[in-house]
């Protein structure tokens, strides 16, 4: 794997840092999870079932912890500062999520750090970066959501702002934090501060949008399962259902008007180029979906795709897991009889192949400081020692 003897040591909750570190961690870093003792992760306890939040394992944390070591230090007591100095020297990484500023109260700061390793690259992310005026907010994906103009343009003229369905924010927050970790491996020397805003890589996320309105002076809006760049391009309505078509040149609108009984329309003064049908989508849509209707969205899209016309039905989660292009490629990872979870999970891992192969972790997701002894003797405390550090809470 890519990233193999690269040490990590993931300090992050919940969602951003961890499925940043996930990522690292399926591409062959080792990923040590540094929890509050007794808590942990507050994942841990998050998730749609109620059995496994209450056991420490909550779905939540199962979705993005495959492969990881778990440890538990009192970041708060000064034997926990300094066992986690200790464990810093033999790291790569250090990636955190908390609020800015928490670390450096704790005396734990990327200062503090690179001190005791010079090589140390110390990834923060945060809601909105590590300074602006608003550096001291507290942000959740929803947060980030409305703030960056998301939920302005998600959804239609009568339901937006809308929320998008899945933490998109946290997620971006993560995998950017990850891309920057990775090529801040490559660098020589290496060691530095990387400072990922969840704000400002969603915001980048949405460069259409934004350079739409910079440069062409387009006001952002939302326009629901249309793609105003083009026409007929959007969801529309099968018998079964909702079909995404994108009939985006000219060349594929042809094909798409004569496939559907409806050349004629290729002559329609109305929509004999882009731009006008574009001004005429609505009342295009009307006579697309008028045969459109009389077929699944699913034979419409295998007809469309053979003869050139990008199409595909929309899909539940369920369907699209169900299908031979996600089970068949890796994707999903499936790990036997979890330690704490009593039974078999399968979780996603990441979306690439490396020379054919899914990479992914082997060891499933790890029940709170089960790692604690092979950590802390690796570092050269003794068995006693280790049962002392216990007994006082520091571990």
């Amino acid at each position: 794997m890519p990233l193999n003897g690269i040490r990590v040591l993931d300090l992050t909750n919940v969602l951003a840092g961890p499925f940043c570190c996930h990522q690292l961690a399926h591409l062959g870093a080792e990923v040590i999870k540094v929890e509050a003792v007794g808590r942990g992760d507050l994942a841990r306890n998050l998730g749609a079932d109620p059995a496994l939040n209450k056991a420490g394992m909550g779905v939540s944390f199962l979705a993005q912890n495959a492969g990881k070591k778990s440890i538990t230090i009192n970041l708060k007591d000064a034997k926990g500062k300094a066992l986690f100095l200790t464990l810093v020297e033999t790291a790569d990484v250090v990636v955190e999520n908390f609020r800015p500023g928490v670390m450096n109260r704790l005396e734990l700061g990327f200062e503090t750090l690179k001190q005791v390793n010079q090589e140390l690259i110390y990834c923060a992310i945060s809601g909105f970066g590590q300074d602006g005026p608003w550096v001291h907010r507290p942000a959740y994906d929803q947060i980030i959501q409305g703030a960056s103009g998301v939920m302005s343009i998600t959804g239609d003229a009568d339901s937006a702002p809308l929320r998008v369905g899945f933490p998109v924010a946290d997620t971006v927050g993560g995998l950017t934090a990850a891309f920057a970790i990775s090529s801040a491996l490559n660098a020589s020397p290496r060691g530095g501060l990387i400072d990922v805003s969840m704000l400002e890589s969603t915001l980048v996320t949405m460069g259409w949008v934004i350079s739409n309105h910079l440069i062409a002076g387009v006001e952002p809006s939302a326009n629901g399962n249309e793609n105003i760049t083009s026409a007929p391009s959007g969801a529309f309505m099968a018998k079964d259902g909702l079909i995404n078509i994108a009939a985006n040149k000219d060349e594929q609108w042809v094909l798409l008007a004569q496939h559907l009984g409806l050349v004629g329309l290729c002559d329609h003064p109305d929509y004999r180029n882009r731009e006008l049908r574009k001004q005429n989508r609505a009342a295009l849509k009307v006579e697309l979906e008028a045969v459109l209707s009389a077929r699944s969205a699913r034979d419409w899209a295998k007809e469309l795709n053979r003869i050139g016309v990008p199409a595909g039905a929309v899909l539940t989660v369920p369907e699209v897991l169900d299908t031979p292009q996600i089970a068949d490629r890796g994707m999903l990872h499936h790990y036997e009889n979890v330690s704490g979870v009593g039974r078999d999970i399968k979780v996603a891992t990441t979306g690439i192949k490396l020379d054919g192969e899914a990479p992914h972790v082997t060891n499933p997701p790890p029940v709170l400081g089960q790692d604690n002894e092979d950590v802390f003797a690796s570092l050269g405390l003794t068995k006693d020692e280790l049962l002392s550090l216990k007994k006082e809470g520091v571990i």
